[in-house]
């Protein structure tokens, strides 16, 4: 499906009320400056005349339009979900911001997503208006732009960071997709350090209160940490391993964010995860009113209510399993011994285990039946031996994971925003307490958030 067309009046009303809930859903460019600003722009507005108006980012450079230096428009909050694209072009764009374009061609990016690469290309040009590798290079300088802005690093440690395997391509690029040169973002430092502060917008509404909670409630000892304010957890990705708390401030609408890596060059990546896993590209104005239209106004709603996500999809599905059937503590316990046991030491914290390690151990320091100790180490065995161990259907294949542990798997660990657990049973308190009478077919495509919508009315 294409993105609808933008309406020129209600854009002119969106810019002028300067709402942080239209951050990120569309750019305003000026003809006269030829710079193209985020809708909460401090500046004087332009004259209507001398306005255009793009639906993306970057469709404004395809324009030939430069980012504002003041309101930097690579901070603002991701395109919503709900204006729609096919499966395969949302998991085009999830492997190349994952950097696959960096590391392979685009012949092999379409063999892994069982397409031609002319049919990607196709894609790309049909949804984006640009081609895959031009989208890729312009992600990468926009990231680029805003660790320049963000941080002190060195901006030959930046071009690493962005994906760039040297500092000329990396100027020359910068110069051809945003007009402007590294050395117009700032001065480079020379100060190095491994900890990194950037600053990650959301639309409101944000329910920091219940997304903080739910973090805290299964927060396992020198894994994760958090209170009222703020959560973190340590992470491996690719080999690159490290650290993150985010803080939230409320009144700016965002969480700043300290990273802590021991390798820089997959940072995009990583950044791209803990987006995910604070839920902060959802437009949840949408789906909130989809959910009252589709219920007709009988489901009660929290307003601010999203997906608290897991680090990553195995995780995820080791932590399903050992909560089948249990309570939230007792499941966090048995997480928490696990970690312990078999967790690999980072600083005074540790990493979650990995699946060689789960694998090959006879996981006896778990007090659990030995049918579920081999679903942890089949599960284990899954990840060492497939191309593609994320895949859900391939679980049921596994004695002792069913359709309960994949949903909640997929829920977590992939941030899927239609899993409706309609067999939980804290869902089904949910729905007796409040009386429910509907289908909950009827929430698709946000089935993820009627479920966290439910838990949090208990």
């Amino acid at each position: 499906m294409l993105n609808p067309p933008l309406n020129s009046e209600i854009c002119q009303k969106a810019r002028m009320s300067r709402d942080p809930r239209f951050d990120g859903k569309f750019f305003t460019a000026v003809k006269t400056t030829k710079i193209y600003c985020r809708t909460i722009c401090p500046v004087s507005p332009p004259k209507e005349e001398n306005v255009i108006y793009f639906a993306t980012a970057i469709e404004a450079a395809s324009a030939g339009f430069r980012p504002c230096l003041r309101c930097r428009p690579d901070s603002a909050p991701g395109s919503p979900a709900w204006k729609g694209v096919s499966t395969t072009l949302s998991r085009a764009i999830k492997l190349i911001d994952e950097g696959a374009l960096q590391n392979e061609t685009l012949q092999a990016l379409a063999e892994r997503l069982g397409i031609s690469d002319r049919y990607l290309r196709d894609l790309f040009n049909k949804h984006l208006g640009t081609s895959p590798k031009s989208y890729a290079l312009y992600q990468q300088c926009l990231f680029a732009k805003q660790l320049l802005h963000q941080t002190k690093l060195p901006i030959t440690e930046v071009a690493l960071a962005s994906g760039f395997s040297s500092i000329r391509r990396f100027n020359d690029c910068f110069i051809s997709q945003l007009n402007l040169t590294p050395s117009q973002m700032r001065k480079s430092s020379t100060e190095k350090s491994s900890e990194l502060a950037l600053k990650l917008y959301y639309r409101p509404p944000y329910d920091s209160n219940f997304m903080l909670s739910f973090f805290t409630k299964r927060s396992i000892e020198a894994l994760e940490w958090g209170d009222d304010n703020s959560y973190g957890r340590t992470f491996e990705f690719n080999g690159t391993q490290g650290r993150f708390t985010a803080k939230h401030i409320k009144d700016k609408n965002r969480f700043d964010v300290i990273i802590d890596l021991n390798d820089i060059k997959h940072l995009k990546a990583i950044v791209n995860n803990i987006r995910r896993i604070l839920d902060l590209d959802v437009d949840l104005d949408s789906v909130e009113q989809n959910l009252k239209e589709s219920f007709d106004g009988q489901l009660l709603i929290n307003t601010g209510v999203r997906l608290p996500g897991v680090w990553s999809m195995f995780e995820a599905g080791i932590r399903a399993v050992l909560g089948q059937q249990i309570s939230v503590v007792a499941a966090k316990n048995l997480v928490t011994i696990l970690v312990a046991n078999l967790g690999v030491a980072i600083g005074d914290k540790f990493l979650f285990p990995t699946p060689q390690a789960i694998a090959n151990s006879d996981l006896n320091f778990l007090k659990i039946p030995g049918s579920r100790k081999q679903t942890l180490n089949n599960l284990a065995n899954h990840f060492l031996v497939n191309s593609e161990p994320e895949a859900p259907h391939n679980w049921l294949k596994l004695k002792g994971i069913g359709p309960w542990t994949t949903d909640y798997a997929c829920m977590r660990g992939l941030s899927d925003p239609d899993i409706f657990l309609g067999g939980d049973l804290g869902v089904k308190k949910a729905i007796g307490n409040a009386n429910y009478k509907f289908e909950p077919e009827q929430a698709s495509p946000w089935g993820s958030y009627l479920t966290f919508q439910l838990w949090s009315q208990l």
